[in-house]
């Protein structure tokens, strides 16, 4: 599927995270291109998760700058992030187990509230009708998603796979620029993988949306990203095309040429 890729939208420069004396991230730098699917991988500790807690501002490094949509920041906030576009996933699910699926999406509208908190509690006139307007907009992520006959489902009630859907569609919800998929596959089945690789390319098809994704499974992410990093003990080893990346011995050595 041809892509249009856009400008660079986010830069990473020489950021070096460390806890203690254990050093998470050492002098860390790469660009993401609007529009395309950018993927991060590299053993396990390589530093993939502190990298997007970096972006989000989850973690504040202690060395290094993070530029988006031209703005450049020492250190983000999540607040901050998301106001300019960033929506997360997390590896654990962090849903309202007791909530249906779409008031568990609904939460993802919580930014783009305009109505202060007493007349969305009385559902009074503005509130209502920005509720009803937030609701509709839900329920187009719950068609894209191919979740209508569970929108009303306690989430906790549903499959793995079907939740982490729920996951993706409360992150769409907040109208990203740029998605941060922490391991959006993991503990997926065959053909829940293929499914979730159909909505990541649907999204950034579609929509227009970047994605940053960190994946273990080497067939999805050479089948799906345009560009991958790779990281390993918190340091950059390779950085290019999928086919470039496969070829490069460093990498090699350190991860794909390791039984995983």
């Amino acid at each position: 599927m041809a892509r249009t890729i856009g400008e660079v939208i986010l830069k990473v420069d020489g950021i070096s995270l460390a806890f203690g004396g254990v050093k998470a991230l050492t002098d860390v730098s790469f660009d993401v291109r609007e529009h395309e699917v950018r993927a991060i991988i590299g053993p396990n500790g390589a530093g993939k998760s502190s990298m997007l807690n970096c972006i989000n501002g989850v973690y504040s490094p202690q060395h290094g700058r993070i530029t988006f949509k031209g703005r450049t920041f020492e250190q983000m906030s999540p607040h901050r992030a998301a106001e300019m576009g960033v929506a997360r996933t997390f590896q654990s699910l962090a849903l309202f187990k007791g909530m249906s699926v779409l008031d568990n999406i609904m939460t993802g509208r919580n930014l783009r509230m305009r109505t202060n908190l007493l007349l969305q509690a009385l559902r009074l006139g503005p509130a209502e009708r920005e509720e009803m307007e937030h609701r509709a907009f839900v329920e187009k992520i719950i068609d894209f998603l191919e979740i209508q006959a569970y929108r009303k489902t306690p989430v906790g009630r549903l499959p793995y796979g079907l939740q982490k859907r729920v996951d993706l569609g409360r992150a769409l919800a907040m109208e990203p620029a740029m998605l941060l998929l922490d391991e959006p596959m993991a503990g997926m089945n065959v053909e829940e993988k293929q499914d979730m690789c159909r909505f990541i390319l649907d999204l950034n098809d579609e929509f227009g949306t970047t994605i940053v994704l960190i994946e273990h499974d080497m067939g999805v992410v050479m089948d799906i990203s345009d560009r991958v990093v790779v990281l390993d003990y918190g340091k950059k080893i390779g950085d290019g095309t999928p086919a470039q990346v496969r070829s490069n011995q460093a990498v090699i050595d350190a991860y794909l040429g390791v039984a995983h």
